[in-house]
């Protein structure tokens, strides 16, 4: 590490893991340095002018003000240098990452779906096919409403907060949400994107570095928005291989019922005794609850 770069390490920000991400903290590097000559030089200016036109030097006010030029020079060099930062370098490295995204064939793809107040990872099976979705069949044990019914789906690994990627093979994550809008965060492998219901947001990385790296929600979405985090374990290729294989055969004997059909033992659909119907229900009749008809007493006539 540079010495120029312990700014950033002064600052909080956590080692790099990815492959482009020098790139993003060499602008960092730039951008810090520069924000804090500004503050020296402003602060120091600020102390000049207080002295130089202090009450007792000019006990009457100018309204011309200075009349020299100098000032409007440096903003004007404030200015361009920022411009040149945004145009020439920040710009050009944003377009390389939307828009030259690693082949799919050595790429792995998952989908990562946040909801409140977690994140759930959707990797293919070995036929490397997603299964289809549909929000009707979300449930507890379905959470991303896989179709039971599809083959494709059937080897599908689905995993709750924790992903896990081979090191140094690029990996494409397409981001969705199930509620409101949520920040898939990954600081190890400078990337973030927003995850936005009824969109699916690309984003790509590839990891140089094995180790376990926190996600985080950098959105707020709510009041368990503080405890959203999730990780992304990084692995060498044959542990990452022994990993899928574990999650392949748990998929395989984890699939959801289809929505017609009832696990062994449950209880029949519709409201349990003592309980109250759903609004719009139709009403049932309670034998239990009807009260006890008196015998007809006899009348003397």
């Amino acid at each position: 590490m540079s010495s120029l770069a312990l700014i950033n390490e002064f600052l909080g920000q956590p080692p790099n893991a990815s492959e482009h991400g020098y790139q993003i903290d060499h602008i960092l590097e730039f951008a810090h340095w520069f924000m804090g000559a500004l503050f020296i030089g402003w602060s120091a200016f600020f102390v000049f002018v207080l002295i130089r036109f202090r009450r007792s030097r000019h006990p009457k006010a100018d309204h011309a003000g200075v009349r020299s030029g100098i000032s409007t020079h440096l903003e004007f060099s404030v200015v361009l240098i920022e411009a040149v930062l945004l145009i020439g370098f920040a710009i050009p490295l944003w377009a390389k990452r939307v828009n030259e995204f690693p082949s799919t064939q050595d790429a792995i793809l998952v989908h990562v779906v946040g909801q409140q107040f977690n994140w759930t990872f959707h990797m293919p099976g070995p036929d490397g096919q997603f299964g289809r979705r549909e929000i009707g069949l979300v449930t507890n044990s379905n959470p991303l409403g896989i179709d039971p019914n599809d083959p494709a789906g059937k080897d599908d690994i689905v995993v709750l907060g924790e992903l896990h990627v081979p090191v140094n093979r690029p990996v494409i994550i397409e981001l969705s949400s199930k509620d409101v809008i949520h920040n898939f965060d990954l600081p190890h492998m400078r990337i973030a994107a927003d995850a936005i219901p009824g969109s699916l947001i690309p984003m790509w990385f590839k990891p140089i570095k094995t180790g376990s790296y926190e996600v985080v929600c950098g959105q707020l979405c709510g009041l368990g928005h503080y405890g959203m985090k999730g990780m992304v374990v990084v692995d060498e290729p044959a542990e990452y291989q022994s990993w899928l294989k574990e999650r392949a055969e748990l998929a395989g004997t984890q699939n959801a019922p289809p929505p017609t059909q009832q696990p062994p033992g449950a209880p029949p659909v519709g409201p349990t005794p003592a309980t109250v119907p759903p609004p719009g229900a139709p009403k049932t009749e309670n034998p239990a609850a009807k009260p006890a008809q008196s015998a007809p007493t006899p009348t003397g006539e």
